[in-house]
């Protein structure tokens, strides 16, 4: 089982959080707190990586909710990158993938921002 981290660094287009291990009910606090942490400034694309996520419960899908709130309120876009299969298809079934622009990677998510 991995545990719950989140890593922090730049990209070209703005904050990268790489998320890891389970995002649930345990954890979907700690994900909230992160995203108020980071700064988000207008034109500017926040990447949530789930490159390394194992699960994510309800809890999780909502903290994803609040992160994208909180990009939106900031002037800036959201993106997630490296959604898992078993996420992407709870995205798909609660329509949150058209809410969402997925990337492949979180690269790919930087290189197709177009930054202000």
């Amino acid at each position: 089982m991995t545990p719950f981290a989140i890593t922090v660094h730049a990209s070209e287009a703005g904050p990268v959080l790489r998320i890891a291990g389970d995002l649930d009910f345990n954890t979907a606090s700690g994900l909230r707190e992160e995203v108020r942490r980071v700064p988000l400034d207008p034109g500017r694309l926040l990447i949530l990586d789930l490159t390394d996520l194992t699960f994510c419960d309800s809890s999780g899908i909502s903290a994803l909710i609040a992160a994208r709130n909180r990009a939106v309120a900031a002037g800036a876009g959201i993106a997630l990158a490296a959604v898992p299969p078993n996420t992407a298809r709870i995205l798909g079934i609660v329509g949150l993938d058209k809410v969402f622009p997925i990337h492949p990677d979180a690269a790919t998510a930087a290189k197709t921002h177009e930054t202000p």
